[in-house]
C-alpha cells in the first residue's frame, strides 16, 4: 500500500531548523557569558594580586627609606665626630709648633739677615726683619721654600730699603716682610707616608 503523507512537512521542517539555531544561539550567549564571567574574574584576581605586590613594595620602599634616613643622620654624626675628633688632634699638636718653628728658623736664616717680629695667623705666619741685602732676603725665602720640613710657600710680601740706628751711627739696611705657611704635624706625616720617608720627632716632640 501506497503512504501519502499530506502533512506540510517543510513548514514543520522551517520551524525545527529555526528551532535549533534559536537553540544554539542561546548556547552561544551563555558560553558567551560564561566566558566573560570567567575572564573577568581571572583578571580581577590577577589585578587584586598586582595591587598587594605593589602595596607591599611601597610599604617596603618607606622602610628603605627610613633606614636610609637613619643612615644619613649616622654619616653626618660620625662625620661630626670627625672632625671633632680631628680639631683636637690638631689643638694637641699645634701645641709644639711653635717650638719646630723655632728651631727651623735659626737654622735657615743665613747669615746678614736678623728677624725682627714673627706672627702667626692660622696656619701662616707673617715675619718681618732687616737682611743686609736683597740678596740675602732671597736666601732666606729659598731656604724656607726648600729645605724646611714645615714651612712650605714662602711668599715675600714687601722689601723696602730702611736705616737701622746703631747706636749713634745709622746702617742701610732691607726691611722685609715674608709671609710663610706652615704644616700641622698630621700633614707633614701625611706628606713624609706619601714620600716613602720615616718622621723622625725632633727632640722635645712628643
Amino acid at each position: 500500500m501506497i503512504k501519502i503523507n499530506l502533512l506540510p512537512h517543510r513548514e514543520e521542517k522551517r520551524k525545527q531548523l529555526k528551532s535549533d539555531f534559536y537553540g544554539l544561539l542561546l548556547l552561544s550567549a551563555i558560553v558567551g557569558a560564561l566566558v566573560v564571567v570567567m575572564v573577568s574574574a581571572y583578571f580581577s584576581r590577577e589585578l587584586t594580586t598586582q595591587n598587594d605586590k605593589n602595596a607591599f613594595i611601597k610599604k617596603e620602599n618607606a622602610k628603605l627609606d627610613e633606614r636610609i634616613k637613619e643612615i644619613a643622620t649616622l654619616r653626618q654624626e660620625i662625620a661630626g665626630l670627625k672632625a671633632r675628633q680631628q680639631a683636637v688632634e690638631d689643638l694637641q699638636g699645634d701645641r709644639n709648633q711653635p717650638v719646630y718653628l723655632l728651631d727651623e728658623l735659626v737654622k735657615l736664616t743665613p747669615e746678614g739677615v736678623y728677624l725682627r717680629t714673627l706672627k702667626q695667623e692660622g696656619q701662616r705666619v707673617v715675619l718681618n726683619g732687616y737682611a743686609q741685602s736683597q740678596d740675602r732676603v732671597a736666601e732666606f725665602i729659598r731656604n724656607l721654600g726648600a729645605k724646611s720640613d714645615w714651612m712650605y710657600k714662602p711668599d715675600l710680601d714687601d722689601i723696602h730699603s730702611a736705616a737701622l740706628q746703631t747706636g749713634k751711627d745709622s746702617k742701610k739696611v732691607f726691611e722685609f716682610q715674608v709671609n710663610v705657611s706652615i704644616k700641622r704635624p698630621r700633614e707633614k706625616e701625611e706628606v713624609a707616608s706619601q714620600t716613602g720617608e720615616t718622621t723622625v720627632n725632633k727632640p722635645g716632640a712628643p
